[in-house]
Parts: C-alpha cells; sequence; structure tokens
C-alpha cells in the first residue's frame, strides 16, 4: 500500500524514477497529462470540459483538474494507492486533494521531491536529442549516439525539439519554479515531505527515494 506524489521540475528525472516506483510498489501511475487525454478521447463530459478550455488556449481551472484526477482516484486500480505526477500542481489543489483523501478515509504517505539544480537542468533539458525517424531517445552528456547527431537503431537523423532549445527550458523552470515552490512548503509543513538529491546517478536517486519510501 503506498500512496505518494512526485514532485520535481523539467528535467529533473520525473519520468524514470516514476516507472521503479511503480514496478517496484506495483501501484499505478496517474499522470494528469494521460487522464486528460483519455477523458478527450474518450468523449467524457469531464474531457469535453476541458477541451473547451484548451481550444482557447486558456489553463484548465484548478476545480475541473481536481475534479478529473479525483476521479481517476476512485477507480478500482487505486485501492492499493497510487503514484500522482503532475497533481496537484498548486496548493489550492493540494488542499482539494486532502479533503478527497479524507472522506474517503485514506491519507498521502509521502511527498518526494526531486530536487536538482538549475544549472543541471538546463544540461539535461537543452541536451536532449530525439530522432527524426523513429522517435528514439538521446542525451549529448549521458546517452550519446554512437556517431554525433545519427541514431544508432535506424541511422536517423537525431534533432533538437522545439520545447528543449534553452529559452523554452529556462521558461519552464521558471513557471514550475513559481507555481510549486509553494507545494513543497505546504507538504513540509504537513510533515510528510521527502526531499531527494535528484541530481544523483538514476541508481543511487532511487535508493534514496526507497529509503524515504519504506521497503
Amino acid at each position: 500500500m503506498l500512496r505518494t506524489i512526485l514532485l520535481g521540475p523539467p528535467g529533473a528525472g520525473k519520468g524514470t524514477q516514476a516507472d521503479r516506483i511503480v514496478e517496484k510498489y506495483q501501484v499505478p501511475h496517474i499522470s494528469t497529462g494521460d487522464i486528460f487525454r483519455e477523458n478527450i478521447k474518450n468523449g467524457t463530459e469531464l474531457g469535453k470540459k476541458a477541451q473547451e478550455y484548451m481550444n482557447r488556449g486558456e489553463l484548465v481551472p484548478d476545480d475541473l483538474v481536481v475534479e478529473i484526477a479525483t476521479d481517476r482516484l476512485l477507480k478500482d486500480d487505486c485501492k492499493a494507492g497510487f503514484l500522482l505526477d503532475g497533481f496537484p500542481r498548486t496548493v489550492y489543489q493540494a488542499e482539494k486533494l486532502d479533503e478527497f483523501l479524507e472522506a474517503h478515509g485514506q491519507k498521502l504517505d509521502k511527498v518526494i521531491d526531486l530536487e536538482v539544480g538549475e544549472q543541471e537542468l538546463m544540461v539535461r533539458l537543452t541536451g536532449r536529442r530525439v530522432c527524426k525517424n523513429c522517435g528514439a531517445s538521446y542525451h549529448i552528456v549521458n546517452i550519446p549516439p554512437k556517431k554525433e547527431g545519427i541514431c544508432d537503431k535506424c541511422g536517423g537523423e537525431l534533432i533538437q525539439r522545439a520545447d528543449d532549445n534553452e529559452e523554452t527550458a529556462k521558461n519552464r523552470i521558471d513557471v514550475y519554479n513559481k507555481e510549486t515552490a509553494p507545494l513543497v512548503d505546504y507538504y513540509e509543513k504537513a510533515g510528510n515531505l521527502a526531499r531527494i538529491d535528484g541530481a544523483q546517478p538514476a541508481d543511487q536517486t532511487f535508493e534514496s527515494i526507497t529509503a524515504a519510501l519504506g521497503q
């Protein structure tokens, strides 16, 4: 049984660690982005509402985000726990999540905050390269291809995605810091925050996470 939230800025390695947590603790990985896409694809009422805001280029309001996320938490596969990723994003959403869990006789076990310095984040984000042909992912520092600019798997050209350039990467980090810094304080005051050094190699980061979560 594990109910946890994974926080961390873009480039902190949340995807890698989420996969490992899910495998070890056998809980569903709940990403708000995935839930939104699924609701929109299935044409649910919640999905239609969310799509209206997105079509106008507006942020989906907190209450609708909460409704969509908590609706997912009512599914059977969440009875034994869950890993939340991308929700909550604001203190208001965190308060609503606490209210929801309390109403269902549940509470969070731990909130994992992957901490990585901005300089390291910039290196990670701007160094990513993707194969134009097969979509394989590389990193010029951490996972370089055997031949510069060429995919090992299919020989396709490696490109930098538009959202991996320096300006966009800096903006993504700034937005995260502005939105989520208050969340870190919120969970620290609640006494269930675990600060994890996300600048360590992935294996060591995971060891730190499992030590915080308990075996």
